[in-house]
């Protein structure tokens, strides 16, 4: 999946689930620089990442994926 969809996904999904960068980054135990990087497309996620992502929202990695 190329970095600017994943940007777009974990942005919208941390956005609906009321989460600011900063909160998000410490659920997830990352730095928000880190977070950003992903969210803006600079930065592609590892599996690692996008795991605690969709652990810390509650939703599939193929509802991540999906759209």
């Amino acid at each position: 999946m190329e970095k600017q969809h994943w940007a777009r996904r974990i942005r919208a999904y941390r956005k609906l689930k009321g989460y600011t960068q900063q909160s998000f980054a410490n659920e997830l135990g990352v730095s928000v620089s880190l977070l950003g990087d992903v969210e803006r497309g600079t930065r592609i996620p590892d599996e690692e990442f996008i795991e605690k992502v969709t652990e810390a929202l509650g939703i599939s990695k193929h509802e991540l994926q999906s759209g």
